[in-house]
């Protein structure tokens, strides 16, 4: 398996990935087959990731398969710059095998080096596994978002969580 960089060249199998996570998990914003992306608009999009500098998106690859991903979206504002947003999504098949922390790991050495202080995301209450693996790489909670979400007819919460480099 290797962890790497996302490239322009990625934007059609990303965004194969990124749907098909969403097929998968009740834990994600967009429900199946609500997100519009498409390998054209992600390719400028990475492209511009690239030159903001804060931005970017890293990959999760078996056997020239993309399995998972994670993405940094830094602040544009001069006083967010030293943050970024986070969002995580790994194939149901390949969850719980250690991807998610090294995608983390993979993510904070670029957070270093791209003068990153603070990582930030949202996680639905009753997403478990994530909990469990924002709190054993050292995210902390700092609030509760009430009803934030509507899933299956039901209103959940959601936890924000942050990490300081």
């Amino acid at each position: 398996m290797l962890i790497r960089n996302i490239r322009p060249n990625d934007s059609e199998k990303f965004v194969k990935l990124v749907k098909a996570v969403e097929n998968e998990s009740n834990f994600m914003l967009f429900e199946p087959g609500e997100r519009m992306m498409e390998p054209g608009q992600q390719k400028r999009r990475i492209e511009a990731m690239e030159k903001e500098g804060n931005s970017t998106i890293i990959l999760a690859e078996d056997n020239n398969d993309l399995i998972g991903y994670l993405i940094a979206i830094g602040g544009s504002a001069r006083r967010k710059r030293h943050s970024a947003y986070l969002v995580i999504g790994i194939l149901k098949e390949y969850r719980g095998l250690g991807i998610g922390t090294k995608l983390f790991k993979n993510l904070e050495e670029w957070a270093h080096e791209h003068h990153i202080h603070r990582l930030e995301l949202a996680v639905i209450a009753n997403n478990e596994a994530g909990l469990g693996l924002y709190k054993k790489i050292g995210f902390v909670s700092e609030g509760i978002k009430k009803h934030s979400l509507l899933i299956n007819d039901n209103y959940v919460d959601e936890y924000y969580m942050a990490k300081l480099l």
